[in-house]
């Protein structure tokens, strides 16, 4: 299942909106060993759309450094964004967000293990046949079908992937860290390589997440041992970070290379419309590709709630409304995920001192990710308004 990490996440949101959602086809809730990250609007998504986030994940606060320590950038979050959402991010294993994600579904509203076959346009509803040889008819198809999106090649036919040459190996566990700092991400980079960690909760047990960064061929082979790997990656690193990966379990670790595609401007056509990676695959580096997938689901919700799917103009409209509100902010994240990765990671190395004295003594990483992200949070957490009002009927989300 190519790229599973983001595809739940929009579904979800839309939930509450609706009451007959068609899910296609599984997903993956039987490893814990991907980790995820959250920001307050997503948050504010999940707790408007019934989603119980109180112990959801551990809130943190994030600082980027260098391998000394050396605070290059913090970010700085409004209070009352913090009182209101617990932190710049919260961290948590993706899997536990998605067991809460369900738990917030109307029992009777999904069906798994579907996949599309062929998507056909009628004048007010979608055609869908599956794979399994099944066929079903909906009014609006929402593609949350991940970065290989089949609802997206049929809107906007097919388009390369980007790689970027980089990989991440990461992992978690439970085990008592001596020296790790709590409630806190820490992001920190050598010339060559990121080392991160933050704080995790987990069914109340307390924990930490991290990951290994670095530029990688997307062409070459992963590495043979990706544990012995890890810790040579993080020599240059924190010893507390060295100590979290050799206290990880085999099977709590996890490699993959990060590849997106180049944002497009229109998502919708129609009574169809992308969400998620479907729309807008972002590198791991905007820490933000779960989050705007769960955005993605709310404002979908928003737009849609209380209209009579039957009419077509009234859907077609909403689901232009919708495409107002994201591409911009969603390809600025994607971008600015791309240039960051390309920044840390394939700099020339006869540069790369210029770099870091530059981001050691200057404001230029805090204007960015310290000062300009958190402003942006600010203000879609006011876009998002108070909440999803009222319901609609006959959705599908295409996996």
């Amino acid at each position: 299942m190519a790229n599973w990490r983001s595809k739940q996440d929009a579904r979800a949101s839309l939930c509450p909106a609706a009451s007959d959602v068609i899910f296609l086809p599984a997903i993956w809730l039987t490893s814990e060993v991907d980790r995820t990250r959250q920001r307050p609007s997503p948050i504010k998504a999940l707790r408007s759309t019934g989603v119980n986030v109180k112990e959801l994940g551990a809130p943190c606060h994030a600082t980027f450094r260098n391998t000394k320590g050396h605070v290059r950038a913090e970010v700085r979050l409004s209070e009352d964004a913090i009182c209101g959402y617990g932190g710049d991010f919260t961290g948590m294993l993706r899997s536990d967000l998605y067991k809460h994600m369900l738990r917030a579904i109307p029992e009777g509203t999904t069906q798994f293990g579907k996949a599309i076959e062929k998507i056909e346009s009628a004048p007010h509803f979608m055609r869908l046949r599956f794979q399994d040889g099944t066929k079903s008819r909906v009014e609006v198809l929402i593609g949350a079908d991940g970065m290989d999106s089949i609802v997206r090649k049929h809107l906007w036919g097919d388009s390369p992937k980007r790689p970027h040459n980089l990989h991440v190996i990461g992992g978690f566990t439970f085990d008592d860290i001596p020296g790790a700092e709590q409630g806190e991400v820490v992001l920190s980079h050598s010339r060559t390589v990121q080392g991160t960690y933050s704080s995790i909760l987990s069914e109340g047990r307390s924990g930490y997440q991290w990951w290994m960064l670095e530029a990688w061929p997307d062409s070459e082979a992963p590495p043979s041992d990706l544990h012995v790997h890890a810790k040579e990656l993080a020599m240059e690193c924190r010893p507390e970070l060295n100590e979290m990966i050799a206290r990880t379990r085999p099977e709590d670790l996890q490699r993959w290379p990060i590849r997106d595609r180049v944002p497009i401007q229109r998502w919708s056509r129609g009574r169809v419309t992308l969400s998620g990676d479907a729309a807008h695959p972002t590198s791991p580096y905007a820490a933000y590709g779960a989050g705007m997938s769960i955005c993605d689901g709310y404002f979908i919700g928003q737009c849609l709630a209380g209209l009579d799917l039957k009419e077509t103009n009234a859907v077609e409209k909403a689901l232009q409304e919708y495409e107002s509100k994201r591409p911009a902010h969603t390809s600025e994240q994607v971008q600015a995920a791309y240039t960051l990765g390309q920044m840390f990671h394939h700099t020339y190395s006869m540069l790369r001192p210029v770099r870091d004295l530059v981001l050691d003594h200057t404001w230029l990483l805090q204007s960015q990710v310290g000062e300009k992200n958190p402003r942006e949070i600010v203000a879609q957490l006011a876009e998002m308004g108070e909440g999803i009002n009222s319901s609609a009927s006959n959705l599908a989300f295409g996996q």
